[in-house]
């Protein structure tokens, strides 16, 4: 499943623009001064009349992409995860409450941000873009799965919130993959309990199933790489089937996946669930794999939680 070669979303990011401003010419990127960082400046350096930098200046970011997305272009607009929310309300008034055709890529989201600090890890982003209506939410679990993901934006009309990591993770899927919005993707079979993960814990959850394995418990992984709109379906099946479920996160608990996945199961199938994720807690600066042991993040935690729910049955 997994192979050894590790790319980051943010590569994949800057890949797929460049192949779709090759066959698309209303394809337009607006980046705030970071497009050597967000990997939008291999578009700009082959489509440099298509390549609109606003400066460390979220607002006009996002202003710029929503006066190109009415005059028929379709901007795809990145920065950071975390400055991306400078431009909140901007995003809110004027690219949501219009549904305007705004593809927002927030990067080096979550604590895998690593040494660059609290202040810069933004663990609330899929919180916040969330809660507005009309915004799609996405999140790719490897290079190739975020490759697709920049392509399917191309041909959905409205705004969306794309959320790519700094760090390289291995790579999940083909060449072949085929990615549907608002589908979930069952990346590993169980029945005793269910990880509902994204992101980079997809990969952290698959470790944690094959340690589980080894105790005699299996568990499905489902990648939920759109958070909104979420699969409502594959959540309830798997609750069904195992009455147990765990959902993990680079991300607050508070108003993520795991919020998304309870609201869900609140209303329709109520069982033991637990949400790994930050509880509520900044991070600190450090090294991912480093952070991800001390919050609870890695594949030998999300196990641990595992077992003990299962055992609660």
């Amino acid at each position: 499943m997994e192979t050894s070669q590790k790319i980051a979303t943010r590569e994949g990011y800057g890949k797929a623009l460049l192949d779709l401003g090759k066959i698309n010419p209303n394809v337009v990127v607006v980046d705030a001064d970071l497009g050597d960082s967000t990997k939008a400046e291999h578009f700009g350096k082959q489509f440099p009349e298509r390549f609109f930098t606003a400066g460390i200046a979220e607002q006009d970011m996002i202003g710029i992409a929503a006066g190109l997305s009415v005059s028929g272009k379709i901007p795809y607009a990145s920065t950071f995860a975390i400055f991306s929310e400078r431009a909140f309300e901007f995003v809110r008034n004027v690219v949501a409450r219009n549904k305007l055709n705004v593809k927002i890529t927030g990067s080096h989201a979550g604590i895998t941000t690593g040494e660059d600090g609290k202040s810069a890890q933004a663990i609330e982003d899929i919180a916040i873009y969330r809660s507005l209506p009309n915004m799609v939410v996405l999140q790719p679990s490897d290079a190739v799965e975020c490759e697709k993901m920049v392509f399917a934006l191309a041909g959905y009309h409205g705004p969306s919130y794309m959320r790519v990591h700094r760090t390289a993770f291995p790579v999940i899927h083909g060449s072949d993959y085929k990615f549907e919005m608002g589908k979930g993707e069952v990346l590993r079979q169980g029945k005793d309990a269910a990880i509902f993960a994204s992101g980079t814990m997809v990969h952290e959850s698959l470790k944690a199933a094959a340690i589980l394995k080894n105790e005699n418990i299996d568990a499905y992984v489902a990648n939920i790489h759109t958070i909104k709109p979420i699969d409502e379906k594959l959540i309830i099946e798997l609750a069904r089937k195992t009455n147990c479920v765990i959902t993990a996160e680079d991300h607050n608990v508070i108003g993520g996946l795991g919020s998304a996945v309870a609201e869900v199961l609140g209303e329709n199938y109520p069982c033991i669930m637990k949400r790994i994720g930050m509880q509520d807690k900044f991070g600190e600066s450090g090294k991912p794999e480093e952070l991800y042991k001390k919050y609870g993040l890695d594949a030998e935690s999300i196990a641990e939680e595992a077992m003990k729910f299962v055992k609660k049955k």
